[in-house]
Formats: structure tokens, sequence, C-alpha cells
């Protein structure tokens, strides 16, 4: 298990979650350091990882790309015009390598990238603002939100957006549940989750403390904020199923869900949370003390900077991401390019 995370000073942390053999302090897992430096020449404002690749995205408008294997920076994307504002990869369920790599920026703008290599397939403009993107596990389709007020959803088959309404108040967050039968949206301190059908909203989830981090889990929604707790919201109920409270001394700026087997459920395959705050330290929780009492971390890390995102990936692969050539074509080396309409 690998963990991400960016930082307001440039720095990029790696790390490998690893079994401790000794331990003075009760915990039971060490997060072993894989590389840390300086990647961007700004602020780092996303990151995103699966199998052995990561990335991150900062305010100097570039994409960077990592292998956890190799414990290596990769290279640079270039092809956006503002502050990266999302990032995720796309891994089919039954392989542990991931088959795209899709950025949004401030601009509105979306990038989809083939990540076997790692090439430019389609660049498109989503929204006229600030957006945030999120890819469905089927691979399909896409949804996006931004401070337009508006939410997009894109044909990643063909690579195009497919349907665009204006909602009246802006969503600074959207994201699927782990089967994409639900999605859900953050709009100020409230998160609507809606089947993915036909959009109904099945029930809100409501947090005066707001939100800064909500991954998803097998019937779960974690999120984490200025209160600095850890909750696990039912997404079927709307109700917390259990909360760790002062998880963190600072705002939760990231969490991310560590299953040991891709595709498990939380029934039979009890998972792991990491967690990152504003003032540099991630840790790593065992959700099934959490359901009785405060646990203890199981590892701890300080970085010792302002750390603004936080990734992680669970799965194995002997692959290698592995830069690509775009196609000659021009201003935009043959991405293509739909403006919205």
């Amino acid at each position: 298990m690998s963990l991400i995370a960016g930082s307001y000073e440039r720095f990029i942390w790696g790390f490998k979650l690893k079994p401790l053999k000794q331990s003075s302090d009760g915990k039971t897992l060490t997060l072993t350091p894989l590389f840390s430096y300086p990647s961007h020449v700004s602020s780092i404002t996303t990151v995103a990882a699966a199998g052995p690749a990561a990335a991150s995205g900062g305010s100097d408008d570039t994409i960077h790309l990592y292998d956890f294997a190799a414990a290596s920076s990769l290279g640079s994307l270039n092809d956006h015009t503002a502050t990266i504002t999302s990032l995720s990869f796309f891994t089919p369920p039954s392989i542990s390598f991931p088959r795209n790599l899709i950025s949004a920026a401030s601009d509105g703008t979306v990038c989809i990238y083939d990540a076997d290599p790692l090439s430019s397939l389609r660049r498109l403009r989503s929204i006229r603002r600030e957006s945030t993107t999120s890819p469905c596990p089927s691979g399909r389709l896409a949804l996006t939100v931004g401070r337009d007020e508006c939410l997009g959803m894109l044909n990643l088959l063909r690579g195009r957006r497919s349907f665009f309404c204006r909602m009246g108040r802006e969503a600074s967050m959207v994201g699927f549940d782990s089967t994409g039968d639900k999605f859900f949206m953050v709009m100020d301190d409230k998160i609507s989750i809606h089947e993915t059908e036909d959009a109904r909203i099945v029930s809100e989830l409501e947090n005066q403390k707001g939100f800064s981090a909500l991954p998803p889990a097998s019937g779960l929604l974690f999120t984490g904020g200025e209160d600095r707790s850890i909750v696990a919201w039912d997404t079927n109920s709307g109700k917390v199923a259990y909360n760790i409270e002062d998880a963190h001394s600072s705002r939760v700026k990231g969490i991310v869900v560590l299953t040991r087997n891709a595709g498990a459920v939380a029934d039979d395959d009890p998972y792991l949370i990491a967690s990152a705050s504003s003032d540099g330290v991630i840790r790593v929780w065992d959700v099934r003390m959490a359901v009785n009492e405060k646990p203890n971390p199981l590892a701890e890390a300080n970085t010792n900077s302002r750390i603004t995102c936080l990734a992680g990936s669970s799965l194995k692969s002997t692959k290698r991401l592995r830069l690509g050539s775009s196609v000659p074509g021009g201003e935009n080396d043959g991405v293509a390019t739909e403006d919205m309409t």
C-alpha cells in the first residue's frame, strides 16, 4: 500500500505502508519514505494514485507523474494552461493498472489521457469556471462541477460532454460511490447523495464545519474537514456509522480508503484509513477499532509541511507507467479540442 501527499511548499511526499516488527508505542505499521522533493514550481493542489502510478497537479498548470515501484519521477504533462484542480485515475475492476488519467483545471478544461503509455487523447471544455471531475467506476462517464453553479456529464468513450445543467448553487466536490450506482455532491456544508440513473436525491448529510475530503467505500462515505475528525456516513440512511473524533490536531485535508484486495467489500475485507492534516501529519487507522472506541493510529509520519492533498493505492502491479509521445498536430500536440457551447 502506497500513499502520496502534496504540500503548499511545492514538495511531493511518497510513502510505502509496511508492517512494523517491533514498536515501543503500540504501532503495528510504518510509513516508509519513498521520495520527497519540490516537484512543482508552486503549490501542489491535487494528487491521484492507482497501482504503481501516481500523479500530482499544481498551480503551475502542470501534471507530474511518479512510479511507486521505482520511487522515481517520470516527467510532466503540460496540456493545461490553468491551475490543476482535479486528478483521477480510472482502473478497470479486473486489472491492477490504470487505463486512463483524467485531469481538470480552473478554466473548466478537462484532459483525458491514455495510461499505457501515458499520452493525450482528448481535451475539452466542460464548464466555464474552476472544475472538479470524477470518473464513474465503469469508465464510461465522468461528472464535473465548478464555481459556475453547473453540473456537467462527460462521455469518456467519445471524449465529449453529453449533459449540462445549471443547479443554481455552487458545488465544490463531486464523486461516485464504489459501485457507480450513486454519486454525491458537496454544496456549502451539505452533501447530497443521488441515484446515478435519474439523479434522484437519496439522502443529505450535514456538517457545520465543512468538508475537505470525501472518499467513498462500500456503503460508506468518509468525510473530514475543519472539525479535525474522520466521520463514516451510511450512504443509505444518511446517518453516522462511526466517528474518529480529534483524529488530527488541525484541519483534515485528505482521506484514503485502502483495501487489501481490489473490489473487496467491507464485511469480508476490513480496510485501513489513511488521513492527512494541514499541519503535515499523516496517520493510518484501523476502522474495526473505531466502531466501538477511539482508536490509536497504527502508523504516523510528519512531513513538517502544509499538506494540501492525499491519495493512495493498495493495488500491486508489475507493469510500469511510461510516457508516450502525442501525435504531432500543431499547438495542442494532437489533443483534440471541443469547446463548450
